[in-house]
């Protein structure tokens, strides 16, 4: 049995395309994770063995106020 990542939830204060678009790019680099995004509700869905703390740094990157709500 392969043990998957954690989803871990993230609210971002993503107000458009060109938002959720930077955090597509600046998530898609780090390679070894799984993530949805929902615009509407401002949320990142993120499956990754990676610590919430570096999760949180990254998303950071793309210039936006971003929370952690806890995992799914």
């Amino acid at each position: 049995m392969t043990s998957k990542g954690i989803k871990h939830e993230f609210e971002v204060a993503m107000t458009c395309e060109g938002c959720s678009g930077a955090v597509t790019r600046i998530l898609n680099k780090l390679g070894d994770v799984k993530f949805e995004i929902d615009l509407e509700k401002k949320l990142v869905l993120i499956e990754s063995d990676r610590e919430v703390e570096d999760l949180m740094a990254t998303l950071k990157k793309c210039g936006k106020e971003v929370k952690y709500i806890g995992p799914k």
